[in-house]
């Protein structure tokens, strides 16, 4: 191992911040009413807290086997990087081009979408929005390992993961509008992540970077804000309770598999788009469609949901 320097985790020393920020928002709505803004709402802002407090302690549930297995990956692989400034500025890039990929994924590959769902199932966009977080953060390390073979050592990931999602946080509001145009044509911003959390049909499926909005524009997933913002799902949940938002979509999945009649609808279910449903005659004596993904029913092979 590398002598590391001490690496902080920048969410953890964030969390002030973003207690701030968000009593700061919460006072604006009051102060300020925007009829065109979705706002705050305390059942919906109670859920989210709660979702983000739960994914703290299942985070480090998961970590547990996943920092073994990086460790074992880190340990075989010949190349180490050292932590200086000039690594880490690039490393941040390379942090969010997997990152691009992870939240691509998560969005069009239904077993992934069941863990990311959790943090677009809100129909408020707030900053209480940014701690609704899954989890089952588990689906997420295959997408950083090549990092880790690299010679990215697990802690500088650990580090660089904490520097995405802060810097996450401060998009997601619906008070600040468009940026100067160049930083807009880089950066994601507020306004390009309030499409990203949007159901509309133009919206779906766009602009899934984190730090950077570069990956969109080269992979052909940008879409720039020209309507207002629908948040939530295709369909949404009523749900408040957390333990169900965190599940709801797993218990569809495990519906629609034991409604399955082959190993290829069952392969469809699991890693077909979200919203995905088999080509079938009508079922015998008006039996009910699958139970779906909690989002309207689309095209068999398509994505339909937010």
């Amino acid at each position: 191992m590398p002598n590391l320097p001490e690496l902080p985790d920048v969410v953890v020393w964030s969390i002030p911040a973003f207690v701030v920020l968000t009593v700061l928002e919460m006072v604006s709505y009051r102060i300020h009413p925007d009829e065109q803004a979705a706002g705050y709402e305390t059942r919906d802002t109670a859920t989210s807290l709660g979702m983000g407090l739960g994914s703290l302690g299942f985070d480090l549930l998961w970590k547990v086997p996943i920092v073994a297995l990086y460790t074992a990956v880190y340990e075989l692989t010949p190349l180490h990087i050292p932590v200086h400034w000039w690594t880490v500025l690039p490393l941040i890039v390379a942090h969010d081009f997997c990152y691009y990929w992870s939240h691509r994924s998560h969005h069009v590959v239904r077993i992934l979408w069941a863990c990311h769902v959790v943090h677009h199932s809100s129909r408020r966009f707030n900053f209480s929005t940014a701690l609704r977080q899954p989890w089952t953060t588990w689906s997420v390390w295959p997408f950083y390992l090549p990092l880790i073979a690299l010679g990215v050592h697990p802690a500088l990931l650990a580090f660089l993961s904490s520097l995405n999602l802060t810097y996450q946080f401060w998009i997601h509001t619906e008070r600040v509008g468009r940026l100067p145009r160049p930083l807009e044509s880089v950066l994601n911003t507020p306004s390009h992540h309030r499409v990203h959390h949007a159901s509309q049909g133009s919206y779906l499926d766009r602009n899934f970077g984190g730090i950077l909005i570069l990956w969109d524009r080269l992979f052909g997933t940008f879409t720039d804000e020209d309507e207002p913002c629908v948040y939530g799902l295709t369909k949404n949940i009523s749900t408040y309770n957390p333990l169900r938002v965190a599940t709801h979509e797993y218990a569809a999945i495990a519906r629609d598999l034991r409604s399955a009649r082959s190993w290829r609808e069952r392969t469809g279910f699991l890693l077909r788009g979200p919203g995905w449903l088999p080509e079938r005659h009508p079922a015998p004596d008006g039996a009910p469609p699958p139970a779906g993904d909690g989002s309207a029913p689309v095209a068999p092979g398509t994505a339909g949901r937010a």
